[in-house]
């Protein structure tokens, strides 16, 4: 696990300082040629899991299928390399239409490996977006809108009916009546009393890449707080409220399965999971009617959740902008979202196949994910009023995820909290200086 975390940061680092530095002084003013809306377009996206790999391959092949004017190309490229791949080319060799992991969207922009896409795509696709994935891939220093997404993401903890029925733990229906972080906390402690090795929390501590930041970033927006003000973390990621909440997260950890092998939770070593939407199918499988999906805990501004996934592009060095605008129509179409959220259980990124999902409309078995999202912040400040936030939408992001989660885990591993936080923002800060606070 350390081993993996600190692979990660050093990813984030070098990504960080290519995208910025590959661009002529950065900016977000850099629009894609229309073009005849006809001809051959490439197509670059990640490598996921064959079952979203399968969905997006059939997408392509329809979109192609139901017209002759535009036709796509498809390439793959292994998840693990593909971020990497993007912000390591240059605009010109990049192909017309390329996927972006969300976060990365400012990063991409001001480097000018995106261009707005609203004067692309058809005003029903904008329209049809939901608020949470407008909020992402909305560049906030200018307003445009840089990509369209065909799902988005969500945080909860999943949890064991009957283990926590069996210790006598009662738990939340809903958002109303969340945990607290001290009642979260007396679950444990009433959990782990009848428990044999008094591991009864999974945090996926297997898990590397993103989710440090996706999965804990929220704990700082529930304690009151955003990660960066005015482009400034001091004062605010280092806070009061921020560190106590730390503290408080990282003296949980004698409660936390280390799950090394994946399984803690659907074998039964332990009654909760702090995770997201996508091990919905895997969960349900295991456990059936014992399954039940609860809020994170509040942190005293009301409990939050990450929110944001993978997007789609345009890359402003193409030609043949409007033949990219229509590939991004077809992918937010009902049929190719429906198609991508069924393979992978993701909350859809449009509000007409939300409204029909199995999991995710009013009654349905992930309804509390699709709530959350509906309660997105936006790029407002957080309040106790709204649920879902998405991470910081500036080019400084790489370097935020870094930092945050070094600290984040330092703390966790028994580090200095103040200490460690003072350190990020510090350097968050130095970051945003360096880069003449990134034109805003």
């Amino acid at each position: 696990m350390h081993v993996a975390r600190a692979r990660w940061g050093v990813v984030l680092a070098a990504t960080s300082v290519v995208a910025v530095s590959g661009c002529s002084g950065g900016g977000t003013d850099s629009g894609a040629e229309p073009g005849n809306g006809t001809g051959e377009i490439t197509v670059w996206a990640h490598q996921g899991q064959p079952a979203e790999v399968d969905a997006l391959q059939q997408t392509i092949d329809d979109c192609n299928a139901s017209q002759e004017d535009v036709q796509a190309t498809l390439q793959l490229i292994p998840e693990a390399d593909y971020m990497r791949t993007v912000t390591t080319t240059d605009p010109d060799e990049l192909p017309d239409v390329l996927e972006y992991d969300g976060p990365m969207m400012a990063s991409l922009a001001y480097a000018q490996k995106l261009a707005p896409v609203g004067d692309l795509v058809s005003a029903e696709t904008l329209e049809n977006q939901t608020d949470s994935v407008l909020a992402q891939n909305t560049y906030p220093a200018d307003g445009e809108v840089y990509g369209i997404s065909q799902y988005d993401s969500s945080l909860g903890i999943y949890g064991n009916k009957a283990l926590l029925d069996a210790a006598g733990v009662s738990y939340p229906q809903g958002l109303e009546d969340a945990w607290t972080a001290e009642e979260f906390e007396a679950a444990l402690q009433t959990l782990a009393a009848a428990d044999p090795d008094q591991k009864v929390l999974d945090i996926k501590e297997n898990y590397g890449a993103e989710w440090p930041t996706f999965g804990f970033l929220p704990i700082v927006y529930s304690a009151g707080e955003q990660v960066v003000e005015d482009g400034v973390a001091q004062g605010n990621l280092n806070s009061a409220p921020v560190v106590e909440a730390v503290e408080r997260f990282a003296g949980w950890r004698e409660y936390i399965d280390p799950n090394t092998d994946d399984k803690a939770f659907v074998d039964g070593r332990v009654p909760l999971s702090w995770v997201g939407h996508w091990v919905y199918n895997t969960y349900d499988e295991a456990l059936g009617e014992d399954l039940v999906v609860l809020p994170l805990p509040d942190f005293g501004a009301g409990p939050k959740s990450g929110q944001g996934s993978w997007a789609w592009g345009v890359n402003p060095a193409t030609e043949n902008g409007a033949a990219a605008g229509a590939l991004l129509d077809c992918l937010a179409s009902d049929e190719a979202v429906s198609g991508m959220t069924d393979a992978n259980a993701a909350p859809p990124g449009t509000t007409s196949v939300t409204a029909g999902s199995e999991l995710y409309q009013e009654g349905g078995p992930l309804e509390l994910f699709a709530r959350q999202l509906e309660l997105t912040c936006g790029d407002g400040e957080p309040t106790p009023d709204c649920v879902a936030v998405p991470r910081p939408v500036t080019p400084a992001y790489p370097v935020i995820s870094q930092q945050f989660s070094e600290a984040f885990f330092g703390a966790y591993d028994g580090g200095d909290a103040q200490e460690l936080l003072d350190s990020a923002a510090e350097l968050i800060d130095l970051d945003y200086q360096d880069n003449d606070n990134y034109g805003s």
